[in-house]
């Protein structure tokens, strides 16, 4: 990862001072977006899909049959759900099949259900526990029409060097699983998890032998895992279906940063400019879904501007960094 040249960069557009203009778009150097509307003007139609990973409304407690309206409103072409709130629906007395509906209803592709269970652990009945939970929450996606299921690596805190049969067989293991309910678990990648190198995730996928493995980036996750995103293009991008899309901060250094200190796209430093070529000659086509925890916005935005903000950067980073690919 080269940081003193990100830093450098910071520095020469100004990022690093209160705000910067760019085009007549406004962007802050802090955690509270400086509000901005686009120029108007039609909209490319973009090769990816601009969607919304909903932790970035979690601070407002909506239940998820309101957050997928809300997101469909603010022009999101997808949207990823927390398996949490749908429980919770589901326990409240909704069902699937309305989930469903209103999904198709609102134009909204599922990108991807956010879940946790401790697959890779090292204990055989602490896997079976979490193959017993995917199975479960993997049925609940389909039910939705969802496709694809996050599985970060949890259950250990660190790789081991000897163990990488061991996680390709693991992992083997949930992507089975998801041949039998027809949703496929996505390795996700963490930047301060066991699993936080892009070499990693490419190694233990392979290994797995199994043809619907992938993996789930995040830019702020790869930059604060110490990854290179001169290489990122290596990866076969046409297997990727969803990127978690955020910015990161000059400061604190990269091994400091929290999960909160995410900020929208074109608010920190992150090379999206060259990174976001790369991922199309790669031959990514999927959904970059906005996905926060930044305390400051919610506490300055209600839901619908911290959503109007989200679509309008992500969009006008995404089209500019595209330039004439489009």
């Amino acid at each position: 990862m080269k940081h003193k040249i990100s830093r450098r960069k910071a520095i020469a557009t100004g990022l690093t001072g209160s705000l910067a203009a760019i085009g007549g778009y406004a962007f802050a150097a802090n955690s509270k977006a400086t509000p901005f509307t686009f120029a108007p003007k039609a909209k490319k139609k973009l090769p990816f899909r601009i969607s919304l990973n909903t932790s970035t409304l979690l601070h407002y407690e909506l239940d998820v049959a309101m957050q997928i309206d809300l997101v469909a409103d603010a022009g999101f072409d997808g949207i990823e759900l927390w398996m949490r709130n749908i429980k919770t629906y589901l326990k409240n007395g909704g069902n699937t099949a309305d989930l469903k509906h209103k999904l198709q209803d609102r134009g909204l592709v599922l990108e991807n259900i956010i879940g946790f269970s401790k697959w890779c652990s090292d204990d055989a009945e602490e896997r079976k526990k979490a193959l017993d939970q995917l199975r479960e929450e993997m049925h609940i996606t389909a039910g939705l029409g969802g496709a694809y299921i996050a599985a970060p690596v949890q259950g250990i805190t660190s790789l081991d060097s000897t163990k990488y049969d061991a996680y390709a067989e693991r992992y083997a293991a949930i992507l089975q699983l998801g041949d039998e309910t027809g949703v496929t678990p996505i390795m996700e990648l963490w930047g301060m998890g066991a699993l936080h190198k892009v070499a990693d995730c490419a190694q233990i996928a392979i290994a797995s032998g199994h043809p619907k493995a992938t993996i789930l980036l995040d830019f702020y996750h790869v930059y604060r895992g110490g990854n290179d995103w001169d290489t990122v293009d290596i990866l076969n991008g046409k297997k990727l279906p969803v990127i978690h899309m955020n910015d990161y901060p000059a400061t604190p250094a990269y091994d400091q940063l929290k999960d909160s200190d995410r900020v929208l796209p074109g608010e920190g430093i992150c090379p999206f400019d060259s990174v976001i070529p790369k991922l199309y000659d790669a031959g990514f086509r999927g959904g970059f879904s906005v996905e926060l925890f930044n305390q400051g916005y919610w506490e300055t935005m209600d839901a619908k501007t911290l959503l109007q903000q989200s679509y309008e950067k992500t969009y006008y980073v995404v089209e500019k960094a595209l330039g004439d690919l489009i």
